[in-house]
């Protein structure tokens, strides 16, 4: 085991081994889809292999140095490695994280969705606001995202979001978002500065392979075709192009606007639909459903994560632990080390 058991560095070489062989097969491009699934994952371990090795080829470095200046002490050697020291410090950290993103969906794209509480514009305008952390976030880690249905707040904010993300371990980092997020501060909507508590909800749900097995009765869905009502792609609508479908025995409601053609955003919504019903049945399986956006109730009490601006400034989470007095960082999108910490609390 390397790393006081944390990695098993012999388990990832056999299986990159196996991959390799699959891959060179004459006909391993035959189904192009499976194979750049299987593509991704072999990338995704020689990644891990190199980092792994780079590791321990550092250790080795640090120890010859260490002696080298146990005999013959020199400033410039000494700093150079307390920077191999603390290059390989954050070099540990990532590999902890990846070891942590271990489950079977982990991998896999996402859809995240927020939905304001109660309260009109002030949670509305919340849900807005982390809106836009996300979206940050997502800039700033080199995720690809698509909003594929906006609708707005009727003054300000918006009533839903769902944003479509692309990229490694995207479902794995971002299931950690899930559940209730609380805000406290003074309302830029009162015109009495009185401080206000705010609540918006956030589902995740990973974006299955095409092959999941759900069965969709015809007669169970109730389809309407709306005008677009937000900046869902490159522009708003003037058709009814626009297409939101409700599952009736489930009662979970898709929506799609990003798409100019109305085959297209039905197209979109009903594959969103059957990721979520898949993720219902994984979940059901699990004895997890109040962990689905259907069952997160947007109260007082239920929160993951607290973020106050007035009377002083505080995120934190409720799971983990981790706090931090620099909010309007965290707002700003820097929310990799809170997320970090609720992967490692398990």
């Amino acid at each position: 085991m390397f790393l006081g058991g944390l990695f098993d560095q012999k388990n990832k070489e056999k299986k990159l081994s196996v991959l390799e062989q699959i891959i060179n097969a004459s006909d391993f491009w035959e189904d192009i889809k499976k194979a750049n699934g299987i593509n991704l994952e072999y990338q995704s371990i020689k990644k891990s292999l190199s980092e792994l090795n780079e590791f321990a080829k550092n250790i080795d470095n640090i120890n010859e140095i260490y002696e080298l200046l146990k005999i013959d002490f020199d400033n410039k050697i000494y700093n150079e490695l307390l920077n191999l020291i603390n290059k390989n410090e954050t070099l540990k950290k990532e590999l902890e994280i990846q070891n942590l993103l271990n489950g079977k969906y982990d991998k896999l794209n996402c859809y995240l969705e927020i939905h304001p509480g109660a309260g009109g514009t002030e949670a509305q305008d919340w849900a807005s606001m982390l809106q836009r952390m996300y979206e940050k976030f997502l800039n700033n880690n080199n995720y690809k995202y698509e909003i594929v249905d906006l609708q707005d707040g009727e003054e300000a904010g918006i009533k839903s979001v769902t944003i479509h993300i692309l990229g490694e371990y995207a479902y794995g980092y971002l299931k950690c978002e899930q559940g209730v997020h609380r805000l406290v501060r003074i309302s830029p909507f009162d015109s009495n500065k009185r401080r206000h508590t705010s609540f918006a909800s956030v589902s995740v749900t990973p974006e299955f392979d095409d092959d999941i097995n759900i069965d969709i009765n015809e007669k169970d869905l109730k389809i309407d075709v709306f005008h677009s009502s937000g900046a869902g792609g490159q522009s708003v609508n003037t058709s009814n192009s626009a297409v939101r479908i409700t599952h009736l025995p489930t009662k979970i409601v898709v929506s799609v606007q990003n798409e100019r053609s109305q085959l297209k955003n039905k197209e979109i919504a009903m594959k969103l639909l059957y990721n979520k019903l898949y993720k219902l049945k994984l979940d059901k399986l699990q004895e997890q459903e109040n962990n689905l956006k259907s069952n997160v109730s947007i109260n007082f009490g239920s929160q993951i994560r607290n973020y106050v601006l007035e009377p002083y400034t505080l995120v934190k989470d409720s799971r983990s632990g981790y706090e931090t007095a620099n909010a309007y960082k965290v707002l700003d999108g820097d929310i990799k080390g809170i997320i970090e910490s609720v992967l490692k609390k398990g």
